[in-house]
């Protein structure tokens, strides 16, 4: 008896599904213990039944048609958005068929929805490739790891911020020309926003947070910072000071508070993921029982997503064949707050023009003095004729105290510009 499954949406991640369950056929079908087999797939874009030379007898003209098949166990949703791909889910868990995705997107804020109704419905609702494209991490979280208290989950999960970091790194090009390279070869979209804004990152760490801890995180409630402010010269101070600047979504919990934010962050020359480069993702997971890991890998591109979708699809094959749901459904049986990012402890990186002349370092660190902010080092690195940039590193300190300061040396008249502000972390 074959287990029939339907695709929705064949862009990138969805028409390498599709290849992979054609070129993997035999070893599929011994991993389940029967055949797996593709009946319907569906796509706006028709012409693309034609770039993968799919059957006529597989052609759908509409998702209805994949929803409403009865030789249909699986449906795999890869379109993407809220809409239309939230009510295709919902409508394929209350016909009883299970779903496989990769809308992190949906998943970040509508998950509890779509978990519940799964478990009503007694059907499995997995979601590897939302996070980490081919690497391996939702499925060790929710397995492997969940003897262990995770204490801190963090990560560079987005490969076209990661580009763009480390081609300015390498070149000492600006944001704008490294922002044009990974457009032009394909690793950034037109509209790169959800990308350099930090919005794509926000909804993965939403997703960990929420199994690490144990409790639901919306990625509305993601602190969320991006990286159009970055400049090669915070690139090159951060080196000489034995940092590199990588996006980070990090996610913590202490003493019962959940720490979750997304933000350009100086992490040390030391730190497992201060040598991920390029288009490549990694995860750095601390528990109270392993102590380190780190997940790393391909984190974009439609064959490393479909490898994660693929590995799914044959995990729900394998429980339709012994009547059987997945082990783990959703794990968010607990309730924490998250922490407001005012109340952040870490150290800061501070990159200020101001007029050069005597006084000047006096004023900036009697500010910071007056809001109890602790200064580690000041450097004082080009001049300008009668201007000068000053970078500071701050002590640990209270994120709202350092507001404060920040607030009080930007009205100081010797000061010019604040020109950016990066935390700092990783660090013992």
């Amino acid at each position: 008896m074959e287990i029939g499954v339907g695709i929705i949406g064949l862009g990138t991640v969805g028409g390498s599904v599709y290849k992979v369950l054609a070129q993997n056929r035999e070893k599929i079908e011994k991993e389940v213990g029967q055949p797996v087999k593709v009946k319907k797939v569906f796509d706006l874009n028709q012409s693309r039944y034609d770039e993968l030379s799919v059957p006529e007898e597989q052609r759908a003209l509409s998702a209805k048609e994949v929803l409403n098949r009865d030789d249909i166990s699986i449906v795999v949703e890869l379109i993407g958005n809220i809409e239309p791909a939230r009510s295709i889910i919902l409508e394929s868990l209350k016909s009883g068929k299970s779903v496989v995705t990769a809308n992190k997107e949906l998943l970040a804020l509508h998950g509890e929805e779509l978990f519940t109704v799964a478990a009503e419905s007694g059907v499995d609702l997995l979601f590897e490739a939302s996070v980490g494209g081919g690497i391996p991490i939702i499925k060790p979280l929710k397995e492997s790891l969940t003897g262990n208290r995770v204490r801190e989950v963090m990560g560079i999960v987005n490969g076209t911020t990661n580009y763009i970091l480390s081609r300015m790194s390498e070149e000492g090009c600006s944001f704008s020309d490294a922002l044009k390279e990974a457009q032009e070869k394909g690793y950034a979209e037109a509209d790169p926003s959800a990308d350099v804004e930090g919005r794509d990152a926000a909804s993965k760490i939403a997703i960990l947070a929420s199994i690490a801890f144990n409790s639901r995180i919306l990625s509305t409630q993601v602190y969320c910072e991006g990286i159009r402010k970055i400049t090669p010269q915070d690139i090159k101070y951060a080196k000489e000071l034995g940092f590199v600047i990588k996006l980070l979504a990090v996610g913590k919990e202490e003493n019962g508070l959940i720490d979750v934010r997304v933000h350009p962050a100086l992490i040390p020359v030391t730190h497992p993921l201060a040598s991920v480069e390029k288009v490549y993702n990694a995860i750095y997971v601390r528990g109270d029982v392993v102590g380190e890991v780190m997940f790393f890998g391909p984190g974009a591109g439609g064959m490393a997503a479909a490898s994660s979708v693929v590995g799914d699809i044959i995990e729900i094959a394998r429980n339709l064949k012994f009547g059987s749901l997945g082990r783990i459904g959703c794990t968010c049986f607990e309730s924490k707050k998250v922490r407001p990012i005012e109340d952040l402890i870490t150290r800061y990186y501070v990159l200020m023009e101001v007029l050069d002349r005597p006084g000047v370092l006096a004023s900036i660190a009697g500010e910071f003095g007056k809001a109890q902010v602790s200064l580690a080092s000041v450097i004082q690195k080009e001049t300008f004729g009668e201007r000068a940039e000053l970078v500071f590193m701050t002590h640990k300190t209270i994120e709202s105290s350092f507001r404060k300061a920040l607030e009080a040396i930007k009205g100081l008249p010797v000061v010019n510009e604040v020109k950016n502000v990066i935390r700092v972390e990783g660090e013992e």
